[in-house]
């Protein structure tokens, strides 16, 4: 029974079980006796996959990264005003934080305490940068009011944004889709940072 399971567990299905089990009991509060308990498989099952728990960590926390650096590559985030830019990026955003939702979810509770975390927090804040400059062109180009702070401005934005894997729960019928989500937090963050008349 042991061993089919075993042969059953691929990397991709042992790091969801790691994922679910980092957001439930926290990062620091899981161990390899937590993630087998809850594979349904041995510690040395794991080892046969991974070297280690901060190895699941980092895949999950990088399938994260990449979509949400992904975007910053994409035409409607490379090309045109910058506002239509920010406010693609900030679609975006919201579309992988609910499609990655568990995984961006880790991402967003790292605190720093190993070295895969510090590498997160650091990717975080470039992304963040990214942002941040979008919005001060938008203010360069007169779309976006030249009278709000650009620091905050873009702390609040992420903190909305953010805000979304706390209760965010896909239901058929109950939440909105992604693409509703994402619509309504773009015209709440940016209807009030437009200059007047834009």
């Amino acid at each position: 029974m042991t061993t089919a399971k075993r042969d059953a567990y691929t990397p991709e299905t042992l790091l969801a079980v790691a994922v679910r089990v980092f957001n439930e009991r926290g990062y620091d509060g899981t161990s390899m006796e937590h993630l087998s308990r809850a594979a349904g498989i041995s510690k040395s099952s794991i080892y046969h996959h991974v070297a280690g728990k901060e190895e699941l960590l980092r895949r999950a926390v990088s399938r994260a990264l990449d979509g949400l650096f992904g975007i910053l590559d994409e035409p409607g985030a490379a090309t045109g005003r910058a506002i239509e830019r920010v406010e693609y990026v900030t679609r975006r955003t919201v579309e992988v934080l609910t499609t990655e939702l568990p995984h961006v979810t880790l991402l967003l509770r790292v605190r720093g305490n190993t070295r895969t975390e510090r590498w997160a927090l650091e990717r975080r804040r470039e992304f963040d940068q990214r942002v941040s400059d979008l919005l001060k062109d938008a203010v360069a180009e007169g779309d976006l009011r030249a009278d709000v702070d650009i620091r905050l401005a873009t702390r609040l934005l992420f903190g909305m944004v953010n805000s979304i894997v706390e209760w965010y729960r896909p239901q058929p019928g109950g939440s909105p889709d992604g693409d509703q989500l994402a619509e309504t937090v773009v015209r709440l963050a940016l209807d009030g940072m437009r200059a007047p008349g834009r």
